[in-house]
């Protein structure tokens, strides 16, 4: 059920509020801080962490239903309409504690503790799964090159799904606490919570750090005109902007609205919030 709509635009942070040039136009200043302006809040989730784009159209969401590596058999995925209403409750269902989420080849990827789940993408029928050697906690999935990556946040390592083989891709101590992937282009962004780093990653695997001190960093997206959003799962949005600077544009965290994978489609920004069981949608406004 989606909540009363209403639309508010968030505390800005802004080097324009006392800057000379804070009228110039968005060509002449692609890295302005943004602003987000919430567009809508559903509920009706129950510990929703997760979220991909539905080939027919709006949001899958992941249900954790309980805890986070609980091998219970209760976790679900929804499928939640553009405009923040659930269309299909249970899509997939019979998870442990689904988390992130990637559609490949008309497949859903699912990570799942130790495994990846395998979901038609247009009916949600099983279509198998990969056990992961050695996992102990995948979090997020991404479509790179090709292929589906998978962060274990339990070991610090990266994984690569092509076909049903699974293969480590990558292990270093500075993805302690790995969390976030987004594959763009050249580079795939990852967020760790431990430094609370933004970091990207060649196809060699060549790590760089963009930003770091958003700890307990989870979800990244890329902003329309520069920059990257990451969400701090405790309750926080940060804006990083392309010279590596980070503003904080949300703080939920004494209300105790978790923010979680944020995932962002243009400029529209879905975050599943684990408690209180909801999911905003957010607008970037420069």
């Amino acid at each position: 059920m989606k909540m009363r709509l209403f639309s508010i635009a968030l505390l800005t942070f802004t080097a324009a509020c006392s800057d000379p040039n804070a009228g110039e136009s968005l060509s002449d200043s692609a890295s302005t801080t943004p602003n987000l302006e919430q567009a809508w809040i559903a509920d009706g989730f129950n510990a929703p962490e997760g979220v991909a784009a539905a080939p027919q159209g709006g949001y899958f969401i992941s249900n954790i239903v309980g805890e986070g590596a609980g091998k219970d058999g209760e976790g679900w995925i929804s499928v939640l309409s553009e405009d923040g209403e659930i269309v299909t409750e249970k899509f997939a269902e019979g998870l442990d504690a689904p988390k992130g989420m990637a559609v490949h080849d008309s497949r859903l990827y699912v990570t799942d503790i130790d495994q990846v789940r395998i979901f038609s993408a247009e009916t949600g029928e099983p279509a198998g799964s990969i056990a992961i050697d050695g996992a102990r906690f995948l979090n997020d999935a991404t479509v790179w090159n090709g292929a589906v990556y998978v962060s274990d946040s339990g070991g610090a390592s990266i994984h690569k799904l092509d076909g049903e083989t699974a293969t480590l891709w990558l292990e270093d101590e500075r993805l302690d606490g790995v969390n976030g992937l987004l594959g763009d282009g050249g580079a795939l962004y990852i967020s760790t919570m431990t430094s609370g780093s933004l970091l990207s990653a060649d196809a060699e695997g060549n790590l760089t750090e963009i930003a770091n001190g958003m700890e307990n960093a989870d979800g990244i997206g890329l902003v329309p005109g520069g920059g990257w959003l990451v969400s701090s799962w405790p309750g926080a949005i940060y804006y990083v902007s392309p010279e590596g600077e980070t503003t904080e544009l949300l703080d939920t965290r004494e209300a105790g609205t978790l923010q979680n994978d944020l995932t962002m489609f243009a400029d529209t920004v879905i975050v599943p919030n684990w408690n209180p069981g909801t999911v905003t949608a957010w607008k970037v406004v420069r």
